[in-house]
């Protein structure tokens, strides 16, 4: 659960707490946001980015949604995270199909990959 002087964060969880239980952990000076241990999305500038993926990519930027961009050794580097489109903030049910997009590309990186899993066969 997110630290009770937290209120955006605490907002998010209630958010998407239509996918489950919702853990909010401090990481890098934001927040990692998971359910059933798959990481789902971030809390960055107290902005909400939910995970994506190629598959899934093309809904969100058709949405508006802006990828998360961060600066590293003075280079922009960008992660599989989105914003969540301005109406999906207010109120679970409007957040929901946001919300399993995002479930749905974290269970898509959790799945083994195929060449890994034919590697493992051949042991």
């Amino acid at each position: 659960m997110p630290a009770a002087s937290d209120p955006f964060v605490e907002h998010v969880c209630e958010l998407l707490s239509p996918l489950g239980p919702v853990v909010a952990r401090r990481m890098f000076g934001g927040w990692g946001l998971s359910v059933d241990g798959m990481n789902v999305g971030l809390v960055a500038w107290n902005t909400l980015y939910l995970k994506g993926n190629a598959e899934t990519e093309p809904r969100w930027l058709a949405a508006g949604c802006q990828p998360f961009v961060y600066e590293a050794k003075g280079k922009p580097m960008r992660l599989n995270y989105f914003t969540a489109p301005e109406e999906a903030m207010e109120s679970p049910a409007l957040m929901q199909p946001w919300a399993r997009l995002a479930l749905q590309a974290a269970v898509a990186a959790r799945a083994p990959r195929k060449k890994a899993a034919a590697r493992s066969r051949r042991v």
